[in-house]
């Protein structure tokens, strides 16, 4: 049923065209072709109209399956890049799923447009679990199934993928180089939640006359009342001497709420309520609280291939990198000398002699007793690893806490040396280390032993070898 025929039976018009004879096979034709599942996309929920995006595309899908069967589900991505993979979006995700489904309720998949559907190689790696399922792929621009075993097709969608990923380079070129401009020269807001101790303030209307006809304005950073003085009292704290753990633990005793506790709905991925190192050190290093705009401090745009599933680590971009507006554009909470001077306190003490220590097991050693990622321990002069099952050092020390597991380094590589479920191949403690880690297995240790799992073990729970 149409858009027309929902919204109104009784309207005339909606009746005369009804009655207008209908291009393509009869409807008793239609009914036994082929069921299909329409998927489409659109990138933004700010900038473009949900309702046009799905109606175009879904136009395009319909027309192109006119006659070999009818649209009976519909997946449809809003506020996804087609960078992300098809497991990295929701709707695509669930059409994934459906795919090993049994009771599925479609034959083939129809797209209205390749590049509102893939980017780069996404459809040459979407293309064997298709084929697994038996599952057709529709798509305009092949004014059809798409056969991933004929050499023009094949041509078509390398060229199709080529095309779409030149036009996001080209695109993400170009915005880029505006916000260079923007932040240095007109130290503007160009998004993103503001830092722990700003709000968002009204900065005027948009210098770009068309925006600003519609109605959008600028926005500035000004100081939250609510957090600002806690920014300036951990720059205080750490310029007289104390410690990250130290500068934690006095907000977290006096009920400080931290930026997830003050922003909860922005944070859902987050906890609460209790603050730690790294986000002492995270508010510790931000230039903004000078006044200064900063932007580039991450990359805009993740580096990994788009056909990957895996959530990336985010890794700062080197402070050269970093745009700075020429001028102060907003108050500071702190003076530029009071942050240069706080960049140079060091986290942790170098050793006496200079040298790196080195840990064989870093990232391989699980706590029997919560499951825990032990983490490394230099103590007496050896390298050695800890559990502290949960406790850190932002928080004060209770008397129900759990002894720490304390394991020297050398003794874990006596304990493994000739185990049975490792092979004899390791002649080095290196050795070992490098075939623990080409094998994934993890070693799950006790006050007693050692013993390797291959597998993972989840943190609070305890670990069966």
């Amino acid at each position: 049923m149409s858009d027309n025929q929902s919204n109104d039976l009784e309207d005339p018009l909606t009746r005369w065209l009804n009655s207008q004879p209908q291009a393509g096979p009869p409807p008793t034709q239609r009914r036994h072709g082929l069921r299909f599942a329409f998927y489409g996309r659109m990138s933004t929920i700010e900038h473009q109209d949900r309702v046009t995006s799905r109606h175009w595309q879904r136009d395009c899908a319909t027309e192109l399956v006119a006659g070999h069967g009818t649209i009976v589900a519909e997946y449809f991505d809003v506020g996804c890049s087609r960078r992300r993979s098809w497991r990295q979006r929701p709707q695509a995700a669930a059409l994934l799923a459906a795919l090993g489904d049994p009771r599925r309720r479609f034959d083939a998949i129809v797209v209205g447009e390749y590049e509102r559907a893939f980017s780069a190689n996404q459809l040459q790696h979407l293309a064997p679990l298709l084929e697994q399922h038996s599952v057709q792929l529709w798509l305009p621009e092949t004014n059809g199934p798409v056969d991933h075993h004929n050499p023009t097709h094949q041509a078509l969608i390398m060229m199709l993928g080529a095309q779409s990923n030149r036009e996001v380079q080209r695109a993400r070129f170009r915005v880029i180089t505006a916000m260079r401009a923007q932040t240095r020269e007109q130290g503007r807001y160009l998004g993103g939640r503001p830092p722990y101790g700003y709000r968002l303030a009204d900065a005027g209307s948009h210098p770009n006359p068309a925006h600003a006809q519609w109605g959008r304005r600028l926005r500035r950073l000004e100081p939250d009342p609510r957090t600002a003085a806690h920014v300036q009292w951990m720059f205080t704290q750490r310029l007289a001497g104390h410690s990250l753990a130290s500068i934690a633990r006095g907000l977290n005793d006096a009920d400080i709420p931290s930026p997830s506790g003050i922003d909860p709905e922005r944070n859902p991925h987050r906890s609460g309520d209790r603050w730690t190192l790294r986000t002492v050190a995270a508010i510790l290093a931000n230039p903004r609280y000078t006044g200064r705009q900063v932007w580039n401090r991450q990359p805009a745009h993740s580096d990994h291939n788009s056909s990957s599933h895996k959530r990336q680590p985010i890794r700062r971009n080197p402070a050269a990198e970093w745009v700075v507006s020429k001028q102060r554009v907003h108050t500071a909470l702190i003076s530029e000398q009071d942050f240069v001077a706080t960049q140079a306190i060091h986290s942790h003490r170098t050793t006496h002699d200079g040298t790196t220590r080195h840990y064989l097991f870093t990232g391989l050693l699980r706590c029997g007793a919560c499951g825990r990622r032990m983490e490394s321990h230099w103590v007496n002069q050896r390298p050695g690893y800890r559990c502290r099952h949960g406790h850190t050092s932002t928080e004060r020390p209770t008397n129900r806490r759990r002894k720490v597991l304390y394991l020297r380094e050398d003794h874990i590589i006596e304990t493994l040396a000739g185990h049975p479920r490792l092979s004899s191949d390791a002649q080095s403690p290196y050795d070992l280390a490098a075939l623990l880690h080409r094998n994934k297995i993890t070693i799950v240790c006790y006050q007693e032993h050692c013993a390797p799992i291959i597998g993972s073990v989840r943190a609070g729970q305890p670990a069966e070898p």
